[in-house]
């Protein structure tokens, strides 16, 4: 399939595609016979890709993080414990993050109390 197909079945934009090719996520075959564009075409597997992309992005891992993964998940170099380890990971991650952000919003809570009582 083409890119454009491959962004309809993805709901990817054919730029962020682009960009996610360019980055090294997973790659596109010319046609050698044809000299004269240089379309690509993407197979079931990039559809697999993006798909496991577009949920890693979701639950937090960055594409940094993606690409290792991408590069290791299926290629038998990952243990089951170091798969593991990795989610283990991004939870204690997400853990921190929501710490943070707590902290954050009762700063947020005191700075109100000090508008309401006229202190700021």
């Amino acid at each position: 399939m083409l890119i454009n197909e491959l962004s309809k079945r993805t709901s990817v934009s054919i730029a962020t595609l682009r960009y996610y090719e360019n980055y090294g996520m997973f790659k596109g075959v010319s046609d050698e016979k044809v000299r004269t564009n240089n379309y690509k075409h993407y197979d079931e597997l990039v559809v697999e890709k993006i798909e496991i992309i577009k949920g890693a992005k979701e639950v937090g891992f960055t594409l940094a993080e993606i690409k290792d993964l991408l590069e290791n998940w299926h290629s038998e170099q990952l243990s089951v414990e170091k798969k593991i380890a990795v989610v283990n990971s991004k939870i204690n991650e997400v853990d921190a993050k929501i710490h943070q952000l707590t902290e954050v919003k009762k700063l947020l809570a005191r700075c109100i109390e000090d508008i309401e009582n006229g202190r700021c």
